[in-house]
């Protein structure tokens, strides 16, 4: 009978010890809360990583992650924000952010929360509420031309709600969806100004060619006056240097080569003369 209660006694001391020990995760902190008596509530203590003893029947451990937390509000979970002259922007942000070591059980002591019901309360209306107060400054044509400093005044804005929460931004990105009345007029801009740009160019290619035609028929012109300046003073040359008997022997050559012979005619005493033709 003693060995039995002995066994049990052992049993029961293996189960409490098992039950009154936690181990806390790498990249997480654990937070004593206690259950019951006047200090009910986070007390304060933050245990690191390693092996945690308490008290199960009158606290609890509560781990909390702190290396870097990966969220996305798209979807359902995404916003719709005006700007001052009404307009209507989507975003779909992407946030990384992570949560201040020393501040764990000040959050928990907050919220009393899990982390994945903070990112769907406080963090989700701080993000939107960062996204409202920055669209409001601006009109959508702002926003559309000044989209850098939009994102790095939506930044700006939720780190000074968050920070002093124990919420570390590393990386923030808006992902703004335009409207489709201007992404309508966006591309009929670009098609327009597309259009204009062919416009241009077929009216160069057309001056082009006509500078192209003008010079090649005021080259041929030249060409033309040229020749005919040259054939005239060949004539002049031709005038100047015909003389009767050169006439007269480019004549002959031109009847001998041409295949006949040169007319002439007997005199009495039996010699022969060319026939003068020039008469």
């Amino acid at each position: 009978m003693n060995r039995i209660l002995i066994i049990l006694g052992i049993v029961l001391t293996i189960i409490v010890c098992v039950s009154s020990c936690e181990r806390i995760d790498a990249g997480h902190v654990g937070v004593e809360v206690d259950m019951y008596g006047s200090s009910k509530g986070v007390n304060g203590v933050t245990e690191c990583t390693g092996w945690v003893f308490y008290n199960p029947i009158t606290t609890k451990i509560y781990e909390f992650p702190v290396f870097i937390q990966h969220k996305e509000y798209k979807g359902e979970n995404s916003f719709t924000v005006n700007t001052k002259d009404g307009s209507e922007f989507h975003v779909s942000p992407i946030i990384n952010y992570s949560i201040q070591r020393d501040k764990v059980p000040y959050i928990f002591s907050k919220y009393r929360r899990s982390l994945a019901q903070i990112e769907e309360g406080f963090l989700k209306t701080a993000v939107y509420d960062a996204f409202r107060l920055a669209t409001n400054n601006y009109t959508a044509e702002d926003l559309i031309s000044n989209r850098q400093a939009f994102e790095i005044k939506v930044r700006q804005l939720l780190e000074s709600q968050i920070l002093k929460e124990g919420f570390t931004i590393n990386q923030f990105t808006s992902n703004l969806e335009y409207p489709a009345s201007f992404k309508n007029a966006i591309n009929a801009k670009n098609n327009a100004v597309q259009a204009a740009l062919t416009a241009e160019n077929q009216v160069k290619t057309a001056e082009a060619q006509a500078k192209i035609k003008v010079a090649r028929a005021e080259g041929n012109a030249q060409a033309t006056l040229t020749e005919a300046r040259a054939e005239a003073e060949s004539n002049r040359l031709r005038q100047s240097t015909l003389t009767p008997l050169l006439i007269q022997q480019q004549w002959i050559e031109a009847w001998k080569y041409g295949g006949s012979q040169v007319p002439t005619y007997m005199a009495g005493n039996g010699e022969k003369f060319m026939m003068n033709l020039s008469k």
